[in-house]
């Protein structure tokens, strides 16, 4: 039944099945096989049911509402004009401003595609008119839009402590550093690159001298209900004041007054078909995620997340053997599989190996939910390769290459955070 459950699964994932689609297919082939099975169908329809009955998933949906609501109401903007003013002069500064503020943003919406929608909607067109090669501009917002499953609040990191019962704040606290990390390595790049190819500097110095010209108190002033939201979000987790499924609730309430009643981009009529966006884009998360849960339950009745301990304790009981190995194996699967399932799936099945070699389990969460950000700019099914490809109008696969440098840029910095435990536990 399990060779059977896998063989569907792979194949699936192979044919570019919708994994929705695949994962419930799997989850049935061993009842169907063989009627005593526990996991008939009924209890399948029971645990669909029961996966969605989970208070710290609210989090998931009213997370992607509030960075909805921030792309709509011009936040982005906001941001990228005090990051602007402060570095765009340097080597590369409009570039490495791209990065800031996918990294700022990805503290406002914990998701990688809408970081890399958001952001480029408003940065590619900036560093067009800055006579930027248009491949590389989206390149390097599709590469830092993986910045926003990384750095807290991440709905990944929600994902995995709902998986395994790690605490969702301190796997806020432990992305904290390998998002910096990353994007400082991303800006590293970003430096070399224009060091060797040049800027148009008369360009630069026009647009950001534009910015300076207003003053930074006023710059700062129209960015300051943007640059306060993680503040909000994140004092709130880490004071005790509030859980992370009410500090999505409170995002949502925070970004609809700053659209509203502050900036005053948004309006009533613009509410539905924000609402209308958020149901879209979370009820296919929704459906893979009760799916992976009891994809997961049929999986420990029969027996794999034993066999896969036993395999890897027998082979792999050096941790540093088993931590490349694991980077390796998320690597491969990010590049066929979407990164809510496969966190929900694996991230039970490993933690009880990784807790026996000493890993900690935060460790072992930012490491997934890092790797498997990898995934969203790895073809063939890198999701920001495609948000990027249509800002950008250049077809998937030649981006799919000039992504390449980004990518070995992002796994020297995996690396790192993967081998050295302190850049995940320093906050703890």
């Amino acid at each position: 039944m399990l060779t059977a459950l896998l063989l569907v699964f792979l194949v699936g994932l192979v044919m570019s099945v919708p994994i929705a689609l695949t994962m419930l297919l799997a989850t049935l082939i061993p009842g169907w096989i063989s009627s005593s099975f526990a996991a008939d169908t009924a209890f399948i329809v029971r645990g669909i049911i029961g996966g969605a009955d989970s208070t710290p998933i609210i989090a998931v949906p009213l997370f992607m509402l509030s960075g909805i609501v921030m792309a709509r109401g011009g936040i982005s903007e906001k941001l990228f004009n005090v990051f602007a003013y402060l570095f765009g002069k340097m080597r590369a500064g409009l570039p490495c401003t791209v990065i800031i503020t996918c990294l700022f943003y990805g503290a406002i919406s914990g998701s990688g595609p809408a970081t890399c929608a958001a952001v480029g909607t408003m940065g590619i067109p900036v560093l067009l008119k800055m006579g930027y090669d248009r491949v590389f501009c989206g390149a390097i917002i599709g590469t830092a839009g993986g910045l926003g499953v990384i750095i807290p609040p991440s709905i990944p990191f929600i994902l995995f402590g709902i998986a395994t019962g790690a605490s969702v704040g301190n796997l806020f606290l432990g992305g904290i550093l390998p998002g910096i990390l990353i994007a400082l390595c991303l800006c590293g790049y970003a430096i070399f690159y224009c060091t060797r190819h040049g800027e148009d500097k008369n360009a630069i110095n026009a647009y950001v001298g534009g910015l300076r010209a207003r003053g930074f108190g006023k710059v700062f002033l129209e960015s300051f209900w943007a640059l306060l939201t993680p503040v909000i979000i994140l004092g709130g987790i880490y004071s005790g004041a509030v859980t992370p499924t009410e500090a999505a609730c409170i995002s949502v309430f925070y970004s609809l007054i700053v659209a509203f009643f502050i900036y005053r981009t948004i309006r009533i009529r613009d509410l539905w078909p924000i609402l209308t966006e958020s149901i879209r884009s979370y009820a296919p998360l929704c459906l893979m995620l009760t799916l992976a849960t009891v994809l997961g339950r049929v999986l420990t009745l029969l027996q794999l997340p034993n066999t896969i301990s036993q395999f890897i304790t027998a082979h792999f009981n050096n941790r540093y053997l088993f931590l490349l190995v694991l980077v390796l194996i998320l690597l491969v699967l990010g590049m066929f599989m979407d990164c809510a399932p496969a966190i929900m799936i694996l991230g039970p099945m490993l933690l009880p190996v990784a807790k026996a070699l000493g890993i900690n389990e935060i460790h072992l969460g930012v490491i997934m939910v890092v790797d498997l950000a990898v995934g969203f700019i790895t073809p063939p099914f890198g999701v920001n390769l495609f948000v990027a490809s249509r800002l950008i109008d250049v077809p998937v696969l030649t981006l799919g290459k000039r992504v390449i440098p980004f990518i070995i840029t992002f796994l020297a910095a995996l690396l790192l955070i993967t081998y050295i435990p302190a850049l995940s536990l320093m906050f703890l």
